[in-house]
């Protein structure tokens, strides 16, 4: 038998004023092919019995459909919501199930509701059911529950492959306390380590819907390649530099006494080299079409490189981007490099400073900004930011940032960010 809640009518009658009216509280399950109409059909049975939705879900999968309500109806009235409801899903081709709910299930789930809610992404070139299955029982492991699972990535071809970018990423909602934030990031790095997934854990709240400043590295990130190395190569220096920039980039060295040794190896280069490599600059996988996205919808997008204005300035004009921060380097009357850099360095403490200055004039809280880079000095920005990224990362970067990419292209960002390959337009870069 249903359970039965008791609760006054508050209706006058002609000869009896609040009469104890009996309810039920029914869950009904649909499950079948999706169609125009459907849900339409099955909410103008409950309006004709007035019947209240205190609970709605759906989804869809390839045309399969999973949709629910959680019903409050009048005890006169369930037994003919019910019988209409099963001509209906014959009528439809759907099944359809009646699960009586207790009154303390229901106040189960609204106490559950004050909760915290998460959001973990999972991306990576393609996702299997091993790679699934250790998310979802770490999940479990960690007392949360998964609440909804919702694909981000757009469906691939099999049969033409080639048609689009080879990335997958699904994203779950769940809701609990972790039992362990360190342990549970702890066991993201190493699955993300051992199953070649990039996983990104972020509370569910308005400001991870609302991000509006993003803040990225530039060389290894949003190109392929280290200026300096490419500057030194044509000096002749090539190696001298690459092992000092690899050593400050691991966090051995002070960036700032790295910036000026390798500076003073380049004097004598001529300005016309940088202009050749400005023009051939290696850009990351997915910047094209990440940065089309960010522009359309309005994010502020800023450089805060350790590298220099020159390249900088030239990334800015080709995608419109609001701010570039770098280093400059001091050319002489000659026309060639003198060995020496002009105002301040823009290192790892100097970035966060700017990531708060710009979020400041943009009147955006700092909860609202992404941070994304590779090196040891990008840590500091990285920690300040809501969001901060590690992209191709060196270990210790992996090691201490919250979130990081290193399966796909820079374009991943916008999973992490909660986009949906199809939300994108036609005219998205692929």
């Amino acid at each position: 038998m249903l359970m039965k809640v008791m609760q006054n009518d508050n209706i006058a009658k002609a000869d009896e004023s609040f009469l104890p009216r009996e309810e039920e509280l029914i869950l009904l399950r649909i499950t079948g092919v999706d169609r125009p109409g459907l849900t339409a059909t099955i909410t103008g049975v409950l309006a004709k019995y007035d019947v209240d939705i205190l609970d709605i879900g759906q989804a869809d999968i390839h045309s399969t459909l999973s949709l629910g309500f959680l019903i409050r109806v009048g005890e006169e009235n369930s037994g003919r919501v019910m019988k209409e409801l099963l001509f209906k899903a014959s009528e439809l081709n759907v099944n359809i199930r009646f699960i009586p709910v207790t009154l303390d299930e229901y106040e189960d789930w609204v106490n559950r509701q004050g909760k915290n809610r998460y959001i973990l992404t999972v991306l990576g070139r393609k996702l299997s059911a091993r790679q699934i299955e250790a998310v979802s029982q770490l999940i479990a492991d960690q007392d949360l529950n998964i609440d909804g699972i919702k694909r981000l990535s757009g469906r691939a071809s099999i049969m033409h492959p080639e048609k689009k970018n080879n990335r997958a990423c699904i994203q779950f909602s769940v809701r609990g306390t972790p039992k362990s934030h360190e342990g549970l990031h702890r066991e993201l790095l190493r699955m993300s380590s051992e199953l070649e997934i990039d996983c990104s854990f972020q509370t569910d709240n308005m400001y991870r819907r609302m991000r509006r400043l993003i803040c990225f590295d530039m060389d290894s990130t949003l190109i392929q390649t280290e200026v300096i190395d490419e500057l030194a190569m044509r000096a002749g220096v090539g190696d001298k530099v690459k092992a000092i920039t690899e050593r400050a980039m691991r966090g051995e060295i002070d960036f700032k006494e790295s910036f000026t040794e390798r500076c003073k190896l380049l004097k004598g280069l001529d300005v016309s080299v940088m202009r050749e490599i400005a023009e051939n600059l290696p850009f990351t996988e997915g910047v094209d079409r990440l940065m089309y996205v960010l522009k359309k919808y309005g994010y502020k997008i800023a450089i805060l490189s350790g590298g220099f204005t020159f390249f900088g300035e030239y990334i800015q004009k080709r995608y419109d981007i609001d701010y570039v921060y770098a280093n400059e380097l001091e050319i002489g009357d000659d026309g060639k490099l003198t060995g020496n850099y002009v105002g301040e360095i823009v290192d790892g403490k100097r970035k966060a400073e700017l990531l708060r200055l710009i979020a400041q004039v943009e009147k955006v809280n700092l909860q609202q900004t992404i941070a994304v880079g590779d090196g040891a000095n990008d840590l500091p920005m990285l920690s300040e930011a809501g969001l901060g990224i590690a992209f191709h990362a060196k270990p210790r970067v992996v090691a201490n940032a919250r979130q990081s990419i290193n399966t796909i292209g820079l374009d991943g960002v916008l999973y992490f960010l909660g986009f949906k390959d199809s939300y994108l337009d036609e005219n998205a870069p692929e």
